[in-house]
C-alpha cells in the first residue's frame, strides 16, 4: 500500500509540472501574440503616414506566426509583403 501511495505521489507531481509548463507555454504564446500585433499596429500606421500602401493584415495565418515566431515573424510577414511590392 505504501508503494502505491509513493507511486500515486510522484505521478501527481509529474502531472503538474507538465501542466506547469504548458501553462508558460500558452502564456509565452499569447504574450508574443499581442505585442507583435499592437506592433504590426503601429507599424501599419507608420507606413500609411508615409505614403506606403503597405500593412499586414490581422488573420489566423498572421497571428499564428506573430505567436510562434515573435518578432521574427513579423519581420517575416512585412518582408514577404514588401517582396509582392516589388
Amino acid at each position: 500500500m505504501g508503494i502505491l501511495a509513493v507511486a500515486g505521489v510522484c505521478v501527481l507531481i509529474l502531472l503538474i509540472g507538465i501542466i506547469k509548463k504548458r501553462g508558460e507555454f500558452l502564456l509565452n504564446f499569447a504574450t508574443r501574440t499581442v505585442v507583435c500585433l499592437i506592433a504590426a499596429c503601429f507599424l501599419n500606421s507608420f507606413l500609411a503616414s508615409r505614403g506606403l500602401d503597405a500593412a499586414v493584415g490581422f488573420n489566423l495565418i498572421s497571428v499564428l506566426t506573430c505567436g510562434s515566431l515573435g518578432f521574427c515573424g513579423l519581420l517575416a510577414l512585412y518582408g514577404i509583403l514588401f517582396l509582392q511590392l516589388l
